[in-house]
């Protein structure tokens, strides 16, 4: 029974050792565990922080420790009890060798690496049976893949970033990376609070959607035209730089107790900066930071994210009219209300950018344009689909009545031009 080098703790003799016999109950046994090992150790405080067991144990374990607690010492042997489900096949059936359906932990570990058995357990919700399955373990995998290219995009970007010297102040950052770390406080939040409450399901999808949806799809693909055709210490591009900086700074601690692989090596490669610890694991966990906090800030881009949305609803119908190939072939009028339009004037660039459009015009009334979408989401905004005018930069891709403007650079906008 005894684990191959075990010795006895008194006079570290490997032995011979003989089993104990002197079994009142076994249930009795183990509900005293708490006095016979907590009260006994220095280094160990009684109650203990935590009994985690099964959820057969309510009747078992978790029971006989507070009858014998409550009956000697008035009080529970523990601060919490947190009971989980049992792991099941991908059907929900008992793992049995007869039925052929048991995955043994080591065999995943072997196949795919600690860290994917580690992304399956923190990814099931315990609360009820756990499933384990190829299919699972395979979705499991093309998540962590984006995951860990969602990271690498972020590394690959701040390859010349130093924070000491190239960092901007947040009142100088462009609105859209202020908003972006608006957003990035309240996964911070949201992720602690499910560590706090030990719903690591919630951490894992919270931070699986942050990766996916609000970085991949959104932010970090809305960045690509400053961070590639900017000047490298233009300041849009060194904004984008800092809150991306922040970003995945954050996301790495946040990711570490679960991907504890991948948050080191992620933590290798950012860039050195003042009081970074040796480790992740040797971090301190972040915290909501309210200096980032705006919401009248967030309140503005939901609205414009919303109507992001229907654009791009207009653009594949303009997509599939063979109108446009890709989105910067077109040009965007927006007719809306006037509470919508008064927080959309003055913001047609950032707009322009959001969209992934080469132009982008407010209207008060109708137009003629190829598409002309009303939206059913949003009352009275109706979106104007058309090719843009004039032609396409072969640096930025972004459509220019000024092309070739510039003599010695005359297949590039006028925008691309004071760049080079």
């Amino acid at each position: 029974l005894l684990p191959k080098g075990t010795t006895c703790p008194h006079c570290s003799s490997p032995g011979p050792f003989r089993k104990e016999t002197n079994i009142l109950d076994v249930w009795f046994d183990s509900g005293v565990s708490h006095a016979a090992v907590l009260e006994t150790r220095a280094d160990l405080h009684s109650p203990a922080d935590m009994y985690l067991e099964g959820s057969d144990q309510h009747r078992g374990w978790f029971h006989s420790s507070l009858l014998e607690s409550v009956g000697t010492r008035n009080r529970a042997p523990y601060r919490t009890v947190l009971t989980h489900g049992f792991v099941v096949d991908g059907e929900g059936k008992k793992m049995s060798k007869s039925l052929g359906n048991v995955i043994e932990p080591q065999e995943v570990i072997d196949r795919y690496g600690a860290e994917i058995l580690r992304l399956w357990v923190a990814a099931e919700d315990y609360t009820d049976d756990i499933r384990i399955s190829e299919e699972i373990i395979n979705r499991l995998i093309e998540a962590y893949r984006r995951i860990r290219n969602t990271s690498r995009f972020i590394l690959g970007n701040l390859y010349d970033f130093d924070p000491a010297q190239d960092a901007v102040p947040y009142e100088e950052m462009t609105e859209m990376d202020r908003f972006a770390l608006h957003r990035l406080q309240e996964i911070i939040s949201r992720v602690r609070d499910a560590y706090e409450r030990y719903q690591f399901h919630v951490v894992y999808y919270t931070l699986y959607n942050y990766c996916t949806v609000d970085l991949s799809a959104l932010y970090l693909d809305v960045l690509k035209d400053r961070l590639y055709t900017s000047r490298r210490d233009e300041k849009g591009r060194r904004s984008a730089q800092t809150a991306m900086w922040y970003i995945i700074d954050a996301m790495t601690r946040l990711l570490a107790p679960i991907l504890t692989f991948t948050a080191e090596e992620i933590w290798d490669h950012l860039p050195p900066s003042a009081g970074k610890a040796q480790s992740v694991h040797l971090a301190l966990f972040p915290e909501t930071d309210t200096r980032f906090m705006d919401e009248k800030l967030a309140n503005r881009w939901e609205t414009m994210l919303s109507i992001r949305s229907e654009v791009a609803k207009a653009i594949e119908i303009a997509r599939q009219k063979k109108i446009i190939g890709h989105s910067l072939d077109a040009s965007v009028s927006i007719k809306a209300p006037e509470r919508i339009l008064s927080i959309l004037e003055g913001k047609e660039e950032d707009l322009r950018a959001l969209f992934i459009v080469s132009r982008i015009a407010l209207a008060r009334e109708e137009e003629n344009h190829a598409v002309c979408y009303a939206s059913e989401e949003i009352p009275g905004l109706t979106i104007y689909v058309g090719k843009a005018p004039g032609a396409k930069c072969q640096r930025c891709w972004i459509y220019s009545e000024k092309l070739g403007t510039n003599p010695d650079h005359p297949e590039i906008c006028e925008r691309c031009a004071v760049r080079i």
